[in-house]
């Protein structure tokens, strides 16, 4: 928490800031000025203080940040509720080292399952003198972070866990993982779920996902003994179900209120994803888990 933001007169006259609506704009403002922000423009921040604070509906809130989300302005984790204030430390950098050492406690502080937190250490990390592992090509352009995928996936292969059945087809002749597509078949099948920005899909999120997707197209159902998909067409039929399955879930989606509700990431988690096809969440009206 801070006693008080920085807010620079080129707020106003920035590309950014007067492409946003009014909304837009007083949102992004109470971020940089909020009582709940740090030194490092990381923080949690649930609807209700928002609501609280700018005595706003749930409604307004989601919108006001899906538009600082579109203009780069902010991230939020849907999942956890941090906020990022992507350009914080570039618009406030630490001051001195006490500063420096401050923002690196709340940095370091963000919880791993945050979307958006490997990201915000390849970016802001530099900045506080952080030494972050590589992850990959940095570019945040959605091709480059998969160009590399294949031997990434061969290398994961050997390390994955087995779930349910034993693989039965070779790494090498499977295809590889179309992140493209599955984003947009998670689009379609779960709408009701939180979103992904493209441009952001990377890192370990996109290896959970190559994962599964080499999962399905080598695991074998024990009851019928047959993989679950042998072809990509199949494998992408075979997410489009799982995807509408965890949308439709009562608890997966949030709207049970015992869980603030899942998103890609976590759905394509190993752990989660295991739980999820054994049929852990399901309604009890509700269609079974993928198969």
């Amino acid at each position: 928490m801070r006693d008080y933001g920085k807010v620079h007169t080129r707020f106003w006259s920035s590309d950014t800031t007067r492409g946003l609506s009014d909304d837009g704009r007083l949102l992004a403002l109470y971020l940089i000025t909020s009582p709940h922000s740090t030194i490092a423009g990381v923080f949690r921040l649930p609807d209700g203080y928002v609501c609280e604070d700018m005595q706003w509906t749930p409604e307004r809130v989601a919108q006001g940040f899906a538009e600082l989300l579109l203009k780069g302005f902010a991230n939020r984790c849907e999942t956890t509720k941090w906020v990022w204030v992507t350009k914080h430390l570039e618009w406030n950098p630490p001051e001195n080292p006490n500063q420096n050492k401050s923002a690196i406690k709340v940095a370091q502080a963000v919880p791993a399952e945050v979307a958006w937190k490997q990201e915000f250490m390849r970016v802001c990390g530099p900045l506080m003198g952080l030494e972050v592992a590589s992850s990959g090509n940095p570019s945040p352009t959605i091709t480059k972070p998969f160009a590399n995928q294949e031997p990434e996936q061969k290398q994961e292969q050997k390390q994955e866990q087995k779930q349910d059945g034993e693989p039965s087809a070779s790494a090498a002749k499977l295809p590889a993982c179309p992140h493209q597509k599955l984003l947009e078949i998670y689009a379609e099948a779960a709408a009701v779920l939180p979103q992904p920005r493209p441009e952001a899909w990377g890192g370990q999120r996109a290896k959970h996902l190559a994962a599964r997707w080499k999962w399905v197209l080598t695991a074998t159902n024990k009851k019928s003994g047959a993989r679950y998909a042998a072809t990509e067409q199949e494998a992408l039929d075979w997410f489009r179900r799982y995807f509408a399955y965890a949308s439709e879930s009562d608890f997966l989606s949030g709207r049970s209120g015992k869980f603030n509700g899942c998103d890609l990431a976590w759905l394509v988690n190993e752990d989660n994803f295991a739980k999820v096809i054994q049929g852990n969440y399901e309604n009890k009206e509700a269609a079974h888990a993928p198969r």
